[in-house]
């Protein structure tokens, strides 16, 4: 997976490049234009609202892709609405265990526990709705942008790994988690390079899920960067 994250980093600044260069070679100019676009995201992958004892370990990474349409909302046409589809791949390294050998079971892994992979991995189809505010014009590729708004995502898998010397355990798609998920979003930049962030509103896991009499009401925090091309 973080091998094509490295592929999708080398590549973008390409693609995008030779979109700017092919925008300035354009002769005839849209003066209803559109900022219609695909989007490639990678973050860091943060959990808050912990359980006592809990902890992150190692690299957390997501993946994000997807398509925003663009609804300009002024004769400018620099303010828009944007409505968009895409999907989500969130990993998480920590050391919460679970087991579903018996009962569905939670538990935080001692320190020694010796453990050589401890994840969990979540596929979300998302839906970006954003205010979009920009410095482009009909023939200007190169601007700045500010697009605030909320994703709204449903949980379309989740699947959690544990490998020891001994064993290797697989959960895959556990009942006691939020399957609807939503929270705030933002993105900010310039050209190619833009900073983007998302809070999870609400917890991974429902009320079920409960470790020591306490429910795990895990939330998400991503923060990295994301491209936009047309």
């Amino acid at each position: 997976m973080f091998r094509f994250f490295f592929i999708i980093l080398f590549l973008l600044p390409c693609v995008l490049f030779a979109q700017v260069l092919e925008g300035d070679l354009t002769k005839d100019v849209d003066s209803l234009y559109r900022e219609d676009q695909f989007y490639v995201g990678l973050t860091f992958n943060l959990l808050t609202n912990k359980p006592q004892d809990f902890s992150q370990n190692g690299l957390s990474a997501g993946l994000q892709f997807g398509f925003i349409r663009d609804f300009p909302i002024n004769k400018r046409r620099n303010k828009a609405i944007g409505i968009g589809i895409g999907l989500a791949v969130d990993t998480y390294n920590q050391n919460l265990f679970i087991d579903d050998e018996e009962l569905l079971t939670y538990s935080i892994l001692n320190d020694d526990a010796g453990e050589d992979v401890n994840r969990f991995t979540i596929y979300t189809l998302e839906f970006p709705l954003e205010y979009r505010w920009r410095t482009s014009t009909a023939d200007k590729y190169a601007f700045w942008r500010i697009y605030a708004g909320i994703k709204l995502g449903y949980i379309l898998s989740f699947n959690t790994t544990f490998e020891d010397n001994d064993r290797n355990i697989s959960v895959n798609d556990l009942s006691p988690i939020n399957r609807l998920q939503y929270g705030p979003s933002l993105s900010f930049g310039y050209s190619t390079f833009n900073f983007q962030a998302y809070y999870g509103v609400n917890s991974i896991f429902n009320d079920d899920a409960i470790i020591e009499n306490e429910t795990i009401d895990l939330q998400v925090l991503r923060l990295g960067i994301v491209f936009y091309f047309l």
